[in-house]
Formats: structure tokens, C-alpha cells, sequence
């Protein structure tokens, strides 16, 4: 690889408009959880699709790497470019193109901003019902090129799922017109799904045509205590049974979250002096003529008959709603200041939840005294399995969280689940696919992004290792 120094900055700044090109500031070296730090020089910040062909051709030609950049919220270091490359940062094009209320569509640029894709399709009375704790800062871009998930992926699926059609710059510099919104268009190998969750390896998505859905008539938002993971489960199933396809959420929240919210952010309201050990937080889109509040109480007391819930508080107006989901986005800060050993982004065939969370506990109990906030998207099967120092310690007093990384990936590569689940792999979990991919898969993979970008020049070293000196 060519490096992305002053003299090719110089060269490349000839033909673009002025201030496209830039000093890279600080904030483009760095990654929320602060294990990387990038090296890059220079940022590159296009206006338009011609300008980002116009900056990926000369890259190519001159095989300098060119890391993608959205909102930077990314936790695998995928954004982090470590050697000398350019960082392509799409902030600049944030338009929203088209909103098609009568077509439940949109049409945005990669650097619009998730929140206020929500808002502006929320003013023609549609949803864009991707959600997740970074939305006022992640890009469409990143979250495509992630393939994000998020709290609503029970009822409406990942990111790919909300898609349509896309514009991209391959990277040899070509514009791929693909900004399509059509449901059925059979015309040959999907382009759209190679580039949605390859994190910016085999291109750059400058914008895309979302798929919309109708804003829910009413909605109830539960906070359910459990006996167990099994318990919620069986509670999912239930509450299935009453709404069908109704449940936009179905969140399992551990009693250490709540502890770290109370020694971290105690501003954050809690309706409980001690928190129960297990606890789903369920909420309820439902249409018109039907009442989120009725099928909650419906839900919790066949619930209580069956012994699958022991209490619970069902929100009594937008603002208890609101508050009931302020603890579940704050549980990433709250984690964040306590300081983790080893952040475990995993998901599990349903019917295994139960049995890896009591297998990895035994297993994390021989291996030394942590502390484990367990939660996330049960609907879905994706847990955050965090592993922290005891109480009164700090990760500092501990040298093991690559030896306790490997003992849960493995663990859950044998139940048959996977250790990236939402995040991507990035940088950071590029050598656990080497360890644990199918070999026909990796194979695959690695024609492809030969085919595609025989130079190596896109997000060298994520994903794939880097091949290219």
C-alpha cells in the first residue's frame, strides 16, 4: 500500500473542490471503547457520489487504502484505519432525497444521520423503525455497511432488511446506479445485499432507498420480572400468542445492569430499590381498534398464572415509556464507565439462551472473580455477554481478556451460535474467523473481494486480513 502522506494529498486536492480535503482530526483516529487508535493523516469529506468516484479512482491508481467513515459509533474498529490510508468520511451528504409515503419509501444519502431519517419520515406519518442507542450519531452508511441491528430487529429485522436499493462507488472508482425501490426486481446476483454488512471492503454506499413502515396506532411498553431466561422465553412465546407479530420489543435486562446504572448514572430514574436478577422489557405496537395497555395486562397475568412473570410495571403514559427505555440505552454507557474485561456481541439459537448464559458463568467462575452484565435482543437471540472486574477492582488488576474472548467464542461456536451478531467483525474479530469460519465461506469471501478490489485498497485489514503489502 501506498501511504496517504502530504505529497499524495497534494496531488489528489488538484482536482477537487477546495476544503474537500483536510488535516485529520482526532476524532477520526479514535473508536468509542478506546482499544484502537488509528494513524491516519488526511480526510477526505466529498460532497457528492462524483466527488467520492472521483477520490476512489485516484486511490485505486495510486493503491492508497480508503477507510469509509460514517458516525465513528462503530465497536469493532472497523473505522480505525491503523496505517497511513485516507479516511473517506461521508458527513457532508446527509440529504434526504425523496420520502414516498404512498410507496412506504425514502431515498437518503449515506451521511444522514439515523435520527433524523426517524424524524422526517415521522412527519409524513411513516416509520423508519431501525433503532438503536447511537442514533443521533450513526450514519446510514455505517449502519448499512454494518448491517446493524438494533431493538426492533424481532419485528422488522437487521438493517438489510430495510433496504431496497442502493448507489455505490466500487473500488475501482465506477458508480453502481442501484438506487432502486422496488420490492421484487430478480435481475441477477444481488449487489445490494454483497455491500449491506461488508463494512465498507468492497465499496463505498453513498445512498440508499429505505423500505418504510406505518407508524403503529398505539403502543404499551411492559417492564416484566422473570425467573429466568428460559421463563422469558416461554413469556416471548406467550405474548406471541396474544399480539402475534405486535411485539416491536423484547429485551432481557440482568440486575447488574441496573447495579452499574445505579453506581455510574444515578440520575437515571429506577422504580425499584434493588433490582430483580432477570427482567424483559416488552413493547407493543398495535393498530387501530386495539389496545397495547389491555393485551400487557392480558400478557402478565397469564404470565403470573404459568409462573413465568412474579411482577411487573406496564407504563401509564409516554413519559413512564420513556423512562422504562432510558435505563435499557444508558446500560452501553453505564458499561462503558465501569470499564469491561471483554465485551461479547453474540447471538444463539433461541433454544440455547438458557443453557450458554449458566455455561459461560461456570466457565467465567474457574477462570477468575468478574462481574457479568448479560442482556440484550432475546426476541432475536443476540445477547451482550460483558465481562467486568469484581467489585473494587478495575481492568487494570487483570491480564486475561484475550484468554476470556476465546473461551466464550468458543463456546458459543460449539452451541451452534455466532460471535458477531450485530457489531461486524471490523478489525477486532478478524482472527476469530479465520479460527472459526467455514473454510468454504472464507474461501468465498476472499474471491470476492479479489474480484472486486484486486488492489486491496478498500478497509484493508477489516473483515479480511489485508493480503496487499
Amino acid at each position: 500500500m501506498t501511504p496517504a502522506d502530504d505529497a499524495f494529498a497534494d496531488c489528489l486536492a488538484r482536482d477537487l473542490p477546495a476544503d474537500t480535503l483536510r488535516r485529520a482530526e482526532p476524532r477520526y483516529s479514535e473508536e468509542p471503547r478506546g482499544k484502537w487508535r488509528g494513524t491516519a493523516q488526511w480526510v477526505a469529506l466529498p460532497r457528492s457520489t462524483q466527488e467520492v468516484a472521483q477520490i476512489v479512482t485516484a486511490c485505486n491508481a495510486a493503491r492508497v487504502g480508503v477507510i469509509p467513515y460514517g458516525g465513528g459509533t462503530g465497536l469493532v474498529a472497523g473505522q480505525v484505519a491503523p496505517e497511513a490510508h485516507l479516511i473517506l468520511s461521508l458527513e457532508r451528504m446527509m440529504a434526504i432525497r425523496s420520502i414516498h409515503p404512498e410507496e412506504n419509501t425514502a431515498v437518503v444519502e449515506a451521511g444522514a444521520i439515523l435520527a433524523d431519517v426517524q424524524s422526517a419520515v415521522a412527519e409524513a406519518d411513516r416509520l423508519f423503525p431501525l433503532s438503536l442507542a447511537s442514533e443521533g450519531s450513526a450514519r446510514i452508511g455505517g449502519l448499512l455497511s454494518t448491517n446493524a441491528g438494533g431493538v426492533n430487529t424481532l419485528r422488522y429485522g437487521n438493517a438489510r432488511d430495510q433496504v431496497l436499493g442502493l448507489e455505490a462507488v466500487l473500488p475501482d472508482g465506477q458508480i453502481w446506479h442501484g438506487l432502486k425501490r422496488l420490492r421484487k426486481d430478480n435481475t441477477g446476483y444481488d449487489l445490494r445485499h454483497l455491500l449491506i454488512g461488508a463494512e465498507g471492503t468492497l465499496g463505498v454506499i453513498t445512498a440508499a432507498a429505505l423500505k418504510l413502515s406505518p407508524r403503529p396506532a398505539a403502543t404499551g411498553t411492559a417492564l416484566l420480572t422473570v425467573p429466568s431466561p428460559e421463563a422469558a422465553l416461554d413469556l416471548l412465546t406467550l405474548a406471541r400468542s396474544h399480539v402475534s407479530d405486535g411485539i416491536s420489543a423484547f429485551e432481557l435486562l440482568s440486575r447488574t445492569g441496573f447495579d452499574f446504572l445505579r453506581e455510574k448514572l444515578p440520575d437515571i430514574r429506577q422504580p425499584w430499590d434493588v433490582a430483580p436478577d432477570w427482567v424483559v422489557l416488552i413493547e407493543l405496537g398495535l393498530g387501530r381498534d386495539q389496545s397495547p395497555q389491555g393485551a400487557l395486562e392480558a400478557i402478565f397475568a397469564e404470565g403470573f398464572e404459568a409462573g413465568l412473570v412474579s411482577d411487573g410495571l406496564i407504563a401509564q403514559s409516554q413519559t413512564q415509556a420513556q423512562d422504562f427505555w432510558n435505563m435499557r440505552e444508558h446500560f452501553p454507557e453505564a458499561n462503558k464507565r465501569i470499564g469491561s474485561i471483554s465485551s461479547q456481541d453474540i447471538s444463539l439459537p433461541l433454544g440455547q439462551i438458557g443453557a450458554f448464559i449458566r455455561h459461560a458463568t461456570d466457565l467465567l467462575a474457574g477462570m477468575g472473580d468478574f462481574r457479568i452484565n448479560c442482556f440484550g435482543h432475546l426476541g432475536d437471540g443476540n445477547l451482550h455477554f460483558n465481562v467486568f472486574p469484581a467489585a473494587g477492582k478495575t481492568r487494570a488488576d487483570y491480564d486475561c481478556d484475550e484468554a476470556v474472548q476465546d473461551a466464550l467464542h468458543g463456546l458459543v461456536v460449539s452451541m451452534e451460535g455466532s460471535f458477531s451478531a450485530e457489531h461486524g467483525l471490523g478489525r477486532l474479530k478478524v482472527g476469530d474467523l479465520e479460527r472459526y469460519g467455514d473454510p468454504v465461506k472464507l474461501a468465498a469471501m476472499r474471491a470476492i473481494k479479489s474480484a472486486l478490489d484486486p488492489n486491496g485498497i478498500m478497509n484493508p485489514g477489516a473483515v479480511l486480513r489485508s493480503v496487499h503489502p
